[in-house]
This record gives structure tokens, C-alpha cells and sequence, in this order.
């Protein structure tokens, strides 16, 4: 009995929903199942990574096999015409780069020859099926990323850090093994820049003896575009290491703080002042003990106040100091701007009129309590400060969510 669908029946089973289509026998030679193979590896980095592979003598060597990889196959009429039709992350729609040095059968074993490494899989092009030792290392100092499934969580700390280091108020030092920079500098709360995102270590397990005998722990790393990583501590150092645009995100100060006295060949670089005002604006009037003006000067803080009455930034009105800390080796517009940025959320809404009629908006006046600035000086002190914020309703700083 034939086995092959009439006309009618073609119909009615479309009728159906059902669609009829020859089965197709595959006619790909086997270089082609070879440069779709290759491809489709291309394709799982993509995923995992949330780009394109990279050139760069300092990246991971398979990320730099793809990428020459990529390059070749964009550059190859036939076989972007092959992979066109697999091609969902639009890997091929680069401009075809100049690769004429490139043969175009080259083998990845000769790729990573070119790109300084020795193979030592018979075939690197089955790395499916073989994991050599250079795959092995690679897999081993960068965990596969994986999507964040919390990430509103961590959320806000990625932006409240994007916001201290476009304001000053965190710096971004280079990471150089020749300084110094070392395993136990890595602990769950910092900030570090891997690979153009910012890393955020949040969790450190229990330590425990690696084979070399030196001490290791797993880490869960979130980076900044909602991805995440659980990776061996000295993985991240060595990552940082390679990495030679990585850095380290500094706490939200520019160096040592304040200090009942200064150690020996520290220099006083100011004072943060505390003021409260003796303006009769019924505003002021109505919240003086909890109003206070927070600012910081390289100079006399008397000198600072002494024309008060005559400028709108004051109030237009004479003030009393409430608290002064003294500071050493520190920037002081930046520790302003940590300051300022903290209790932001109590700033007063206020618009007055200078001595020649102007409005003026003043900017440093907040409705804090003292012993709220008191506590938060302490926490900018010992860097915990970042994990706070100032809740005008409960007036205290409490801990981020």
C-alpha cells in the first residue's frame, strides 16, 4: 500500500492544523557539520557570557580561538550561508574582517599555535568531546556565568556604587600582583571590576585545603549585568590578574579618616562642620533642633561662619556650631559628596531670597539629628557606610535590603 498522502488528504489534514512536509535527507558533507559544530560553540559562549568572544592577549585563550573563529566564518561567503539560517544572536551580522593571512581551513590546533599556546588535545575542534588541560584551566579560573535569578536583590547596591564612583565619592584602583594584591583581599562585600563589569562578591564559603595545600573557598560573584558566577577565590585572583583593565573598588572614602589625633606625617586636610541656624524663617523656627547645615572646609570653621548673616547659603542668619570632626589625608569634596549623598533623602526643600532679591535654593541644610551624623561619621570611619542608607521616617540609618 502506498504510503504517500493524496491531495485530499494534504488538505484536510492542513484543514487540521497539521502540516505535511517531506522528510528531508541530510546532504551536509562533513566539513560543513564541522563549521556548524564550531559555530554551535561559539553559540554556548554567547550564552554563558553575555557577549561576543574578544580578542585581547590578556583574555581567557578560548574566548580568543572563538573570536578568530567568528572572524573567519564571517568572512567566508559559504559558510555565513550555512549558518545564516542558525544564526538567533545575530553572531554573523559584524562587518567580514580582513583575515587573507588566515588560511581558510585552518585548524584550531594551529589557531592557538598562532595565538602563542601549544595544543595538547589531538583535536581542539571536538572540545565538546575533549576536555584538554588548557580547557581544564580555563574552566577552572572563569566558572560559567549564569543568569542572576535574585538580581532585583543587588539591584540597588550595583547602582548606589555606579553613583559614589561617578560622584568621587569611591575611587577605582588598578589590580597588580606586583602590589601586593592578595587572596585574603577578597572579601564578601567588595566591589571589583572584572572584564568591563562591576563584580560584586557577595557570599564566601567555608575555607577549606586545595591541592597545593594553600587555602581556597567558593564564591557566588554577581556582576553588574545580571549574571553570576560561583568560582573558586583564587580563580577571581587569577581572573583579576589577566584582566588588565580589572580593578578594585575602594569603600566609599578617599583614604584614612578621622582620628582623635593624627598618626606621625599626617597632615589635617579639614573639618566637616555641623551647624544649626538662628534664621526666625518660620520653617527653620519650626525644626531648628533637628535642622542642621553639614559641610566640610580646609580652614577655620570660625572664619567659615563668620559673615553667615550675609550669605543665602547660611540662611541669611548668624548660626551656631554644633559638632566639628577633624579629618586627615582625604579628599574633601568627595567625603562632602558621601555625606551629602547619605542624608539626601532629608535634605530641606527650602527657597529664600538673597540680599539683592535672588532665589536662592540652599543645598546643605538637612533635617538629621545629631547623633544620626554622629553615627554615620562612625560607619564612614570603619567603612560600613555603604550598607546603610538614612531613613528620614525612623530617623536612623538602617541597613540595605
Amino acid at each position: 500500500m502506498a504510503n504517500a498522502f493524496t491531495d485530499d488528504d494534504d488538505a484536510l489534514l492542513a484543514e487540521l492544523g497539521v502540516e505535511v512536509e517531506a522528510k528531508k535527507e541530510s546532504a551536509r558533507t562533513p566539513r560543513e557539520e564541522r563549521i556548524i559544530s564550531g559555530f554551535e560553540e561559539i553559540q554556548r559562549f554567547v550564552e554563558q557570557h553575555g557577549h561576543s568572544p574578544r580578542h585581547g592577549e590578556g583574555l581567557d585563550i578560548f574566548q580568543r580561538l572563538y573570536a578568530v573563529r567568528l572572524d573567519r566564518l564571517r568572512a567566508q561567503p559559504e559558510s555565513r550561508a550555512l549558518l545564516e539560517p542558525l544564526d538567533y544572536q545575530e553572531l554573523l551580522g559584524g562587518a567580514a574582517p580582513a583575515i587573507a593571512e588566515t588560511p581558510e581551513d585552518i585548524s584550531d590546533d594551529e589557531l592557538l599555535a598562532q595565538l602563542g599556546v601549544d595544543a595538547e588535545a589531538d583535536d581542539i575542534t571536538a572540545l565538546r568531546h575533549v576536555r584538554s588541560a588548557a580547557e581544564k584551566r580555563a574552566a577552572e579560573e572563569i566558572a560559567n556565568r549564569e543568569r542572576c535569578d535574585d538580581f532585583e536583590r543587588f539591584k540597588p547596591l550595583f547602582d548606589a556604587v555606579q553613583a559614589d564612583i561617578d560622584s568621587g565619592a569611591r575611587i577605582t584602583q588598578p589590580i597588580r600582583k606586583d602590589a601586593g594584591f592578595l587572596k585574603t583581599d577578597i572579601r564578601a562585600g567588595e566591589f571589583f571590576i572584572l572584564g568591563g563589569q562591576i563584580a560584586y562578591v557577595a557570599e564566601v564559603g567555608e575555607p577549606f585545603k586545595a591541592p597545593n595545600g594553600e587555602s581556597d573557598a567558593r564564591l557566588r560573584v554577581i556582576y553588574s549585568n545580571g549574571t553570576e558566577s560561583n568560582l573558586l577565590l583564587r580563580s577571581l585572583q587569577r581572573a583579576l590578574y589577566k584582566d588588565d583593565t580589572s580593578r578594585r573598588v575602594s569603600e566609599p572614602s578617599a583614604g584614612p579618616l578621622f582620628a582623635g589625633e593624627s598618626d606621625d606625617g599626617d597632615l589635617a586636610s579639614g573639618t566637616i562642620y555641623v551647624l544649626r541656624s538662628k534664621s526666625d524663617n518660620p520653617t527653620v523656627a519650626a525644626n531648628r533642633e533637628v535642622l542642621h547645615k553639614i559641610g566640610v572646609t580646609g580652614g577655620d570653621v570660625a572664619k567659615r561662619i563668620a559673615n553667615a548673616k550675609l550669605d543665602a547659603t547660611f540662611l541669611l542668619a548668624d548660626v551656631e556650631i554644633v559638632a566639628t570632626y577633624t579629618l586627615y589625608n582625604i579628599n574633601r569634596t568627595k567625603l562632602e559628596n558621601l555625606i551629602h549623598r547619605i542624608f539626601d533623602p532629608a535634605r530641606l526643600d527650602i527657597k529664600i531670597k538673597d540680599r539683592f532679591g535672588n532665589p536662592v535654593i540652599p543645598r546643605e541644610w538637612f533635617l538629621v539629628p545629631v547623633f544620626v551624623i554622629d553615627d554615620a561619621v562612625e560607619k564612614i570611619r570603619d567603612g560600613t557606610i555603604t550598607h546603610y542608607i538614612y531613613d528620614p521616617s525612623a530617623a536612623r540609618l538602617v541597613r540595605r535590603d
